[in-house]
């Protein structure tokens, strides 16, 4: 059975990456032939839609009453992608990654401090609904404030230009039909192979014994994450390494405030208190390191990088030795 059960994990994270390639695919879709701005898109759906894997996890887990696996995925996914998505970016970009010192002072100081946050939420070992409410809340303004802030050069996202013309009424409809097709079907599927994940997963957890935090945290958040590590590697080898920092910035936003916050909401989260005072305080770290190296001389180096890669093997080494 056990085998099974890593079989089918597996078989469900390939199956939930493609899901959410749908998704994506028909949220962006729907999104252009309503005329619906591009800035909108960009900073709403298609963010959501880069961490669906981690926030469907995490929204099945809380459902299935293991809400500890949710926030483990989310704490971990955020030390996954600054440990080894940005850390591998920085090690395998040809020259210096150039960053914008306005973005990170501005996304920088809002990550640390609802990191921050998040943490002094859990310090008593508990997520409540009315912190995973706060945390939504906070998400909702950061994407208000965003939009507003690039507004001026905001514009619809066009319709396949193959397709009919959807500004006439059964062409409209047509039009839509693909997209629609697609981001139903995507839905679906990671509704559904979210649910194996969580389930393998748990099931893992009990026959070795290790607290599904742990889980959460280590194999989930990693493989949750490959999306990221994915995305980082591609956008350096074509010379786009400020969006791999870009991502990376936003995808630690949406796991603090939008996959914490709603797994929170659907089950309030009780954890041991060693863990959060281990998992929170080594996040924090290793993304004040992160935000560090890149603000020092406005670029993310191959040091830095090699550096922010072995942080991400020492957290694995200490939560295997202090919690398995």
């Amino acid at each position: 059975m056990i085998i099974l059960a890593f079989l089918g994990f597996v078989l469900a994270f390939v199956l939930l990456f493609k899901s959410a390639d749908y998704f994506v695919d028909g949220a962006t879709g729907i999104a252009g032939c309503l005329n619906i701005p591009r800035i909108i898109v960009g900073i709403v759906l298609v963010g959501l839609a880069t961490t669906a894997p981690e926030f469907v996890v995490s929204v099945a887990a809380a459902f299935r009453h293991h809400p500890e696996i949710a926030l483990g995925n989310a704490i971990g996914s955020v030390i996954c992608d600054d440990g080894v998505a940005l850390g591998l970016a920085a090690v395998l970009a040809p020259t210096p990654i150039l960053v914008s010192r306005s973005l990170l002072k501005r996304v920088g100081i809002f990550l640390l401090a609802i990191d921050g946050l998040a943490y002094l939420f859990a310090r008593n070992g508990s997520l409540g609904r009315l912190e995973g409410a706060v945390l939504v809340a906070l998400l909702m303004a950061y994407f208000v404030i965003l939009i507003r802030y690039r507004r001026p050069r905001s514009r619809a996202v066009p319709c396949d230009a193959d397709m009919p013309d959807p500004n006439s009424g059964a062409d409209r409809n047509q039009t839509l039909k693909r997209p629609v097709i697609q981001f139903l079907a995507g839905l679906a599927g990671v509704v559904v192979t979210g649910n194996i994940v969580v389930e393998s997963a748990v099931y893992i957890a009990e026959f070795f014994s290790v607290p599904e935090i742990i889980i959460g945290s280590t194999v989930i958040a990693l493989g949750t994450s490959l999306p990221e590590i994915s995305t980082c590697i591609t956008a350096v080898r074509k010379g786009e390494g400020e969006l791999a920092v870009g991502n990376i910035l936003g995808a630690d936003v949406l796991n603090i405030l939008w996959i914490i916050g709603v797994a929170s909401l659907v089950q309030p989260i009780h954890v041991d208190r060693d863990v959060i005072n281990f998992a929170f305080p080594f996040m924090i770290l290793i993304v004040g390191v992160m935000l560090g190296g890149m603000w020092r001389r406005g670029r993310l180096e191959r040091p830095t990088g090699f550096l922010l890669i072995a942080l991400y093997v020492v957290y694995i080494v200490l939560t295997v030795t202090l919690f398995i």
